[in-house]
């Protein structure tokens, strides 16, 4: 069994604190590439183990159809991490990152934008049975 939500709630807490902590350092502006890779690269630095572009694939009637999508960050084979940097998230953004929680049966996941000059207007929790 995996973590319990206590767990699960001071981990994304420690996620929150490195995003904001590398937003301060750079602000908006960069490539959605260049903020995965400080992310997972302060993640590991703080001893929180996480995986990049973690392949999904989806199985349709028990048949694997293939690749259906790729986590940008999944963190402590629990929480996964969806990134943007873009002026404004849409709709579209927050039901993929649900679906992608529904489709891998992840509880608790993260949707950030880090186009925006407030990160705390980019952070979005995403529950899935938490």
């Amino acid at each position: 069994m995996g973590k319990t939500n206590d767990e699960l709630n001071v981990m994304f807490k420690r996620i929150l604190d490195i995003c904001f902590k590398i937003h301060t350092m750079y602000g908006p502006g960069l490539l959605e590439s260049f903020y995965e890779a400080v992310l997972s690269y302060e993640l590991t630095k703080a001893g929180i183990s996480n995986q990049r572009q973690v392949d999904v694939y989806v199985k349709h009637d028990e048949v694997n159809m293939g690749l259906g999508y790729r986590m940008d960050i999944f963190v402590e084979n629990e929480i996964l991490i969806e990134l943007k940097s873009k002026e404004k998230l849409t709709e579209v953004d927050h039901k993929q990152t649900l679906t992608y929680m529904k489709l891998k049966g992840i509880r608790l996941g993260l949707l950030i934008n880090f186009g925006v000059l407030h990160l705390k207007d980019g952070i979005h929790r995403k529950v899935n049975g938490f």
